[in-house]
């Protein structure tokens, strides 16, 4: 069976991000920018067509500064909650950009990328952000189902694997 319609939506709370509403804006200000200066190689991980994202999970567009970005989304941005990251929830966020599945590895890998995402804007100051290559961002995946879906997609260049088919 060929899924065609549904996403894959992942929340993560905002109590991750830090403790008080600053830190937290911070983190996903720092989210925000990771995901628009990753937009194509993002775009590829999902298996959505662009065309899809317009309508349900659209990008804010590109801004200089973290800040900048997330000071943009919080002006009511006229994606509202069919953005690639939804802010429009009180206590979480929600990842909108991926395409449903059912294969386990692919389940693993976007949730082990996401947990990787939150971990560099939480870790990282907005310069090591914003100076982070794709490259560099993946070599540090270590997680085994993720490094084999980049590899997959060929967002990993390393040595060609063979793919599973999607179910």
């Amino acid at each position: 069976m060929k899924i065609t319609r549904c996403g894959l939506h992942v929340h993560v709370n905002r109590d991750a991000f830090g403790d008080t509403e600053e830190a937290q804006d911070a983190v996903i200000a720092r989210i925000l920018y990771y995901f628009e200066k990753n937009w194509e190689e993002l775009l590829k991980f999902s298996r959505r067509t662009p065309r899809q994202l317009e309508r349900w999970a659209t990008r804010y567009g590109y801004k200089d500064q973290p800040k900048e970005l997330l000071d943009h989304a919080k002006k009511g941005y006229h994606g509202g909650r069919y953005t690639s990251v939804n802010l429009t929830n009180t206590d979480t966020i929600e990842f909108r950009i991926f395409r449903g599945t059912l294969k386990y590895n692919t389940l693993i890998a976007t949730l082990q990328l996401l947990d990787r995402i939150c971990d560099v804007a939480l870790y990282l100051t907005d310069d090591q952000v914003k100076a982070m290559s794709w490259t560099t961002f993946v070599s540090g995946c270590t997680q085994p189902e993720l490094v084999q879906y980049l590899k997959e997609r060929r967002l990993y260049v390393n040595e060609p694997v063979e793919s599973e088919e999607e179910v």
